[in-house]
């Protein structure tokens, strides 16, 4: 079967399937099974051992166990929900073997007077008897039954012998996928090809052994096709021409002699990184990765400065609109010979027209804001970059639609305060060109990180007092906004209540059923130092500089994940002032949740945080993920599987480098990801 047969036939429908009708497709729809190659990687999680044969004497009740009997009496009653029986003997004893809803001239088929017939099923005891009820496995033919039969995560409607049948049906005629040009990637799963693994992985001994080379074949093949969409989406982007920006490099020194610090190594290398790629006829799609605090604005700044200097527009985009103006107060001081304005959905009819007139004139040379700046009314006479600031996560096709969003002539420079592990940050941006900020500049105080049991609240409220009296903020985040009677957690209501009574009108409050404008006001009251203590859920766990805030107490801290910890300590330290972070836990500590907090405290290098992170808690929970849309690995694990991402990163920098584009890879693409955005590809 070619390449593109095998593609139609492991995408194509269930229904083609034999014994798989409307009903039984609806059904497996149910778990997200749509085609073939869906229910190929719903792998089985156990098996029942059928294969051993027992006598009727030394059956074990309540277990499940094969035997051959030899049907020899009919018991069908006429009487209304009695069962039907049938008498079968061995040479040991007797037993009954019962059915509800069944036919008479079903269980006379099935079970034919006086032949030799081979049945399991879970044995029962009734009336000093044994029994089996329903029994599923029935048939003349003992090999048929006495097998390993494989358990899968079943919808309620299918039984474990249908999906079974399925299933083998499927493996009879599995097609053959041509494999890999380069042998040596074949010789580091001992040439295991792709059917054979598929194939393997289905057989009961198989099931649950993670670093066999048959889970490891179908992992890599999953995680290469990851990288291969990625690699497309990022060859198309690369091959769209443009304008060339030319720099005067004086411009920027006059920028960079006038701040008043100096940029860390990390923060030149990117600069020159970034403006590199707005200098060349190639689009520029580029990720500016970076810890909180490391100085991603300034970068931002700086590069959007050359691209005015260069004749374009910029638009500087942020999700809130507290944070955007944030952006722009910082420009109005940093660059101060150039036209720059700002725009938000609150932004006064009046000033609104004037501003998407300006833009359209190019009498505006950096446009901040929200997503207001992207509205199609907002027209730039010649926009040359486009700016996010990206607290939330793009899709791929979000961000292929933004590539394409600013014309020909724009570039896209995408920022994130969140550290992710080097595996995750190719599989969710691999289409980005990458530039990470791990060093922070040397004005930056490092937080001081300290553990305490709940019952020592007198000493934080103690330490809180002191610190109000210095006219310094403190940020009090719960895990819950209301109190729940199924979870132990302080909720920020509760807390909220408790705090303004020792502090009256110095406390606030803000969780996620707060509305957005009501947010922005909380927040720039306690920006602008109008009240001192912020109760809050994790909705502060990213936002903007908070300088004089310098305490963040976190409670029920074992609860949060370590990412998430360190996220939410990066609210403080932004300042000139010592800051501290207080993490409040019970007394009933796993081991675990310990190993967690000490590793906060012994570092504030996020990257490494998240690799850690990711190791306690699996790739699927940190950040995230599960919630936000992602698309998560079937088979491949980034900490298991680390050296096939390694290995597929290599292989597709030697494809590119190359121009290896085979059908082959093609079809991989399609099978393991079935993107929207590949519909053209096979």
């Amino acid at each position: 079967m070619t390449n593109n047969n095998t593609y139609n036939f492991l995408l194509s429908e269930l229904k083609n399937l034999k014994g798989v009708g409307t009903k039984t497709s609806n059904l497996l729809k149910k778990k997200k099974i749509y085609n073939i190659f869906d229910l190929l990687w719903k792998l089985p999680r156990n098996y029942t051992d059928r294969s051993v044969s027992s006598k009727i004497k030394d059956l074990k009740i309540g277990e499940i166990q094969t035997l051959t009997v030899v049907p020899f009496k009919y018991n069908f009653p006429r009487v209304r929900n009695l069962p039907n029986k049938v008498f079968c003997r061995d040479d040991t004893g007797q037993i009954d073997c019962i059915f509800f809803n069944s036919f008479e001239g079903y269980i006379k088929k099935i079970l034919p007077m006086n032949k030799e017939v081979t049945i399991s099923g879970k044995i029962g005891f009734f009336r000093n008897k044994h029994q089996i009820t329903n029994p599923k496995y029935i048939s003349e033919d003992a090999a048929i039954i006495k097998d390993k039969h494989n358990k899968y995560s079943l919808t309620e409607g299918i039984s474990e012998k249908v999906y079974n049948n399925i299933i083998k049906q499927i493996l009879q005629k599995l097609p053959y996928l041509d494999e890999w040009h380069d042998k040596n990637i074949m010789k580091k799963f001992d040439y295991i090809n792709w059917n054979q693994a598929i194939i393997e992985l289905h057989k009961p001994e198989n099931i649950g052994n993670y670093q066999s080379n048959f889970y490891r074949r179908l992992s890599y093949d999953e995680i290469l096709s990851s990288y291969l969409v990625h690699s497309d989406i990022r060859k198309k982007i690369k091959k769209i021409k443009k304008s060339r920006k030319i720099f005067n490099p004086s411009e920027q020194k006059k920028i960079l002699s006038k701040i008043d610090f100096e940029l860390t190594g990390d923060q030149k290398k990117t600069l020159n990184e970034i403006n590199d790629d707005l200098k060349s006829n190639q689009k520029m799609f580029r990720l500016l990765q970076g810890d909180v605090g490391s100085g991603k604005t300034i970068v931002a700044l700086l590069s959007a400065y050359n691209v005015v200097k260069a004749g374009f527009q910029v638009a500087f985009m942020a999700p809130t609109e507290i944070l955007a103006r944030q952006h722009f107060d910082l420009a109005k001081k940093i660059l101060k010979d150039i036209k720059i304005d700002f725009l938000s959905g609150k932004s006064e009819y009046k000033n609104r027209k004037k501003v998407i007139n300006n833009i359209k004139e190019n009498k505006i040379d950096i446009l901040f804001g929200t997503h207001s700046v992207f509205q199609s009314k907002v027209i730039f006479k010649n926009l040359g970059l486009i700016i996010i600031d990206e607290q939330h996560k793009f899709g791929v096709n979000q961000r292929k639609k933004l590539s394409d969003k600013g014309g020909k002539n724009c570039d896209v420079l995408l920022m994130s305060a969140t550290p992710i592990p080097r595996t995750l940050t190719m599989t969710i941006y691999g289409d980005m060109d990458l530039s990470i900020i791990k060093e922070k500049p040397k004005f930056r105080k490092e937080v001081k990180t300290y553990s305490k049991l709940e019952n020592k609240m007198e000493d934080i409220l103690k330490f809180v007092k002191k610190e109000i009296n210095k006219n310094n903020q403190v940020f009090w985040v719960c895990p819950l906004i209301e109190e729940s009677k199924k979870i132990d957690h302080t909720s920020a209501v509760k807390k909220f209540e408790y705090l303004r009574k020792i502090f009256p009108n110095k406390v606030a409050l803000l969780h996620g059923k707060t509305s957005s404008e009501e947010k922005e006001v909380i927040l720039k009251k306690f920006l602008d130092n109008k009240f001192q203590i912020l109760v809050s859920t994790t909705v502060i766990e990213v936002g903007i500089d908070f300088p004089n805030a310098n305490v963040i107490i976190i409670e029920n801290a074992n609860k949060f994940g370590l990412s998430q910890l360190h996220q939410l300590r990066g609210r403080v330290g932004r300042g000139e002032k010592e800051s501290s972070c207080i993490l409040m836990f019970k007394s009933s500590l796993t081991d675990n949740a310990k190993k967690r907090l000490q590793i906060l405290k012994d570092t504030t290098d996020g990257f490494r945080i998240s690799e850690e992170d990711m190791k306690l808690r699996g790739y699927g929970d940190i950040l995230g993920f599960k919630q936000s849309g992602m698309k998560i690995f079937k088979l491949a694990d980034p900490v298991l599987n680390n050296d096939l991402f390694e290995l597929a990163e290599k292989e597709i920098k030697y494809m590119e480098k190359n121009n290896i584009n085979t059908l082959r890879y093609k079809v991989l693409m399609k099978l393991y990801d079935q993107a929207d955005i590949l519909n053209d590809i096979v």
